[in-house]
């Protein structure tokens, strides 16, 4: 059950979705990271792409937003320029532009404003393992991972609680959009013509769309300004107001990143817990705000919930030796820089001792680190630190599964007895 030893053959697909099905296909990023680490990947779905896999080159590349661009999408899809321009976050934008929208909720996401939040983190951890635990045999990625970002996702955003599992769905449709435990409208299965100006060409991306505006209309009605969705809608230094387009991608962007990265992270963990021998216990002598920071980014690392994140050269460039043009893609695979033996030591092993860990799974180095970062460390923290107060060790009863896809890496299902002390 455990996937300390990657299973392909060194030469996965990295485009195709079926690669991810049995876990990240590690042999095949270790190739590339020794032998070829500006590799050039046809893709028979659309333009080929450059896959850059070594941590250091990602770092820098990550860095030049004038040469590598993110105001072409971010994913390994083609679009039309309507069609970017239609599902466009700020994600999907390069500075200053970018920056003046992160400017806007960034003080929200900020590390001050988090720990605010850590005693509300706390009560609904203790609220879910309750619940878990008293269950004996069950799916700890339902019945845990999922439960806490979805419900901090309420709080921060100021929606209703009775609401919250009907967003997750939505998001999981938007994000799992290659995976048919999520979707009936799986994207490289069927014609998603119809929704091709909607977020990952997702019909739920219309669902979340209406959602967005009528609460928000509620919203100004009663003159809530609570949550970080009045930020964004409120002008910048300059005066600009986002549309109502960038509004809904934006809602959209926060249900389902939001949820996805942390919920797919304490998934990991609770799997490498069960897994690997002796780290409960090293979990249980983990003392100190600093080491139980350090505890979460290891965590974090062995994850890597964002496979990858795409770019777009913006003028010819040579990277080692290779000859990359003015348009071509460029996919920073962040999943391979996080197992970088040139950076980590024993980067298969989850050591929870490991200190200082640049790990890649938030973007970090450069525009675009995610806002939500801070968040999903205190989550991730708390939610262990209130586990190990009852949890003796955890016993995986069944195999694992993986998400479908080459962008999102999670473990979807995984089910658990947990021993209690």
């Amino acid at each position: 059950m455990t996937v300390w030893h990657p299973t392909d053959d060194g030469h996965a697909d990295l485009a195709n979705h079926d690669s991810y099905v049995n876990g990240t296909p590690h042999n095949t990023f270790q190739r590339l990271r020794n032998e070829d680490p500006m590799a050039w990947c046809d893709w028979s779905e659309g333009k080929g792409f450059w896959s850059v896999t070594r941590h250091a080159d990602i770092l820098e590349l990550n860095r030049n937003h004038q040469r590598l661009s993110s105001a072409q999408g971010i994913r390994m899809e083609d679009q039309t320029h309507e069609e970017y321009m239609a599902r466009r976050t700020f994600q999907e934008t390069d500075p200053p532009e970018h920056t003046r929208t992160r400017m806007l909720v960034a003080k929200a996401f900020s590390k001050p404003m988090m720990a605010l939040y850590e005693e509300q983190i706390r009560e609904l951890c203790v609220g879910i393992l309750d619940q878990a635990l008293g269950q004996g045999e069950f799916d700890a990625t339902h019945q845990i991972a999922r439960q806490l970002p979805m419900r901090m996702l309420g709080r921060i955003a100021g929606l209703p609680e009775e609401d919250l599992d009907w967003l997750v769905d939505k998001g999981d449709a938007l994000m799992a959009n290659t995976d048919s435990d999520f979707t009936s409208h799986v994207v490289d299965k069927m014609d998603t013509e119809a929704y091709r100006f909607m977020p990952f060409r997702s019909p739920a991306g219309a669902d979340l769309f209406d959602y967005a505006a009528q609460m928000m209309e509620r919203k100004r009605a009663a003159g809530d300004t609570s949550g970080v969705l009045h930020l964004i809608t409120q002008p910048d230094a300059q005066g600009n107001v986002i549309s109502d387009t960038e509004f809904r991608n934006f809602f959209c962007l926060l249900v389902a990143a939001g949820n996805d990265t942390t919920r797919y992270s304490i998934a990991a963990a609770l799997h490498a817990l069960a897994n690997q021998p002796g780290l409960m216990q090293q979990l249980k002598a983990v003392q100190g705000e600093a080491a139980w920071e350090g505890v979460a980014d290891e965590f974090i690392r062995w994850a890597s919930p964002a496979t990858h994140f795409r770019r777009t050269a913006t003028e010819d460039f040579e990277y080692h030796g290779k000859k990359v043009k003015a348009g071509d893609k460029v996919l920073l695979w962040f999943i391979s820089g996080n197992r970088d033996e040139r950076a980590f030591d024993r980067p298969f092993t989850v050591d929870l001792n490991r200190g200082v860990n640049r790990h890649l799974s938030f973007g970090q180095g450069g525009a675009h680190a995610c806002l939500g970062m801070w968040l999903a460390r205190l989550e991730l923290r708390v939610l262990l630190q209130e586990l190990i107060k009852r949890v003796d060790r955890i016993e995986q009863t069944g195999e694992h599964a993986f998400l479908r896809s080459n962008f999102v890496c999670g473990i979807k299902r995984l089910p658990v007895r947990m021993h209690l002390i």
